[in-house]
């Protein structure tokens, strides 16, 4: 009953991960909200609660599914390691498909970023993944280009290149086939400068070493024996989530140098965003033992399919925020977007449990699971 309680909570917590990355993406209108940013409440609302979140808590969720596949195969007297790396080729090339429709995919960064997993899993301390863990998420390559802004060194003064044009215009007025070669060009490069040099891929490579050590350490699977731990980490994400966003409130002296005030801001905001990520991964394993469990259950059908799902989203919203389709992105407003999310949101939903009755997994991810093991054996239906 434990190790079944703890796949719930997982899938659960992941499937809730899905809704906030989605109602991003929502309120983005799929990146063409940068084209125009009309922020108001709704927009600021939604990007408090889950931007630089969601996806953190992907990786997080990443990390720990790395550490439980490879111990799996251990168990079992085998060694994953190829086949995992055969595995995140596999998910690189999905998501390469999935940049096709929609320029802000993960799925690339998770595949890329999680080959560095590879080698700390023969990294027998926990202390010395933690330790690697805290050195990523100090964020040492924004507070280096910060330092050497300041000292007037070019490279560092530079604009990042995620500030330049990423031909967001073909989707918002161009055909079918422009929308795929902007995003498959200029979209591209600009997602991978703002992942490099916003600091996100180094918060990723932490968050999959965190991960790892969760599933060691059986974190999530004696969640209910370990309450104290999950409340220290809930405070203690809450103070760095607070303490971070109140120092870039105060903003920096006059006169500092545009990159450099740039680059410290963005550690601020990654250290913000690792303490709400901590905040919120505790309030959900805290509340999963209380009353609210069922509620939060209600996420764990998209919890095992989010891969079918986070694709899926993009498919069906290209169409009707872009212009070679509906062209609707400067059409609705931030509510409306959101409440449009929502609703999609509850029939994945609705349409994942449906799904679980008759098959073991998600369309893609039976197809990726397949194409692991390199096998059409995998049984697909409930039997």
């Amino acid at each position: 009953m434990q190790h079944n309680n703890r796949i719930a909570m997982v899938d659960a917590l992941r499937g809730y991960a899905l809704l906030g990355l989605f109602l991003v993406h929502c309120v983005e209108r799929f990146e063409l909200y940068w084209l125009d940013p009309r922020p108001d409440g709704w927009f600021e609302a939604v990007f408090a609660m889950f931007s630089g979140k969601a996806f953190a808590i992907f990786a997080l969720l990443f990390g720990f599914s790395f550490a439980t596949i490879m111990a799996n195969e251990r168990a079992r007297g085998g060694d994953f390691t190829l086949r995992f790396a055969w595995r995140l080729a596999l998910l690189f090339l999905i998501g390469t498909l999935h940049v096709l429709i929609y320029r802000g995919d993960i799925l690339q960064v998770l595949a890329a970023v999680g080959l560095l997993m590879i080698p700390f899993d023969r990294v027998k301390s926990e202390k010395a993944l933690l330790v690697l863990a805290a050195l990523l998420f100090a964020q040492l390559p924004l507070l280096l280009r910060a330092w050497a802004a300041a000292q007037g060194a070019g490279w560092a003064a530079a604009h990042p290149l995620f500030w330049g044009d990423g031909g967001l215009a073909a989707l918002a007025t161009g055909t079918f086939t422009e929308a795929l070669i902007s995003n498959l060009g200029p979209g591209s490069v600009n997602k991978w400068s703002f992942y490099v040099e916003g600091g996100r891929v180094v918060e990723i490579a932490g968050l999959f070493l965190v991960g790892m050590v969760l599933q060691r350490r059986r974190l999530f699977a004696e969640a209910s024996e370990r309450r104290q731990l999950w409340l220290r980490v809930l405070i203690g994400g809450g103070v760095l989530w607070g303490a971070a966003r109140l120092a870039a409130a105060h903003g920096l002296p006059v006169g500092t140098a545009e990159m450099t005030s740039v680059s410290l801001l963005s550690a601020l905001d990654q250290y913000a965003a690792l303490g709400a990520t901590a905040f919120q991964v505790a309030a959900f394993v805290l509340l999963w033992g209380s009353p609210l469990r069922p509620a939060l259950a209600s996420f764990a059908p998209a919890g095992r399919m989010t891969l079918t799902l986070y694709v899926g989203q993009s498919l069906m919203f290209a169409p009707i925020l872009y212009g070679y389709g509906w062209g609707l992105w400067d059409d609705v407003s931030n509510a409306q977007a959101i409440l449009w999310g929502l609703a999609a949101f509850a029939l994945q939903v609705a349409l994942a449990a449906l799904w679980f009755r008759a098959y073991r997994y998600g369309p893609l991810e039976w197809l990726w699971r397949a194409a692991t093991r390199t096998t059409l054996a995998v049984p697909f239906r409930q039997t």
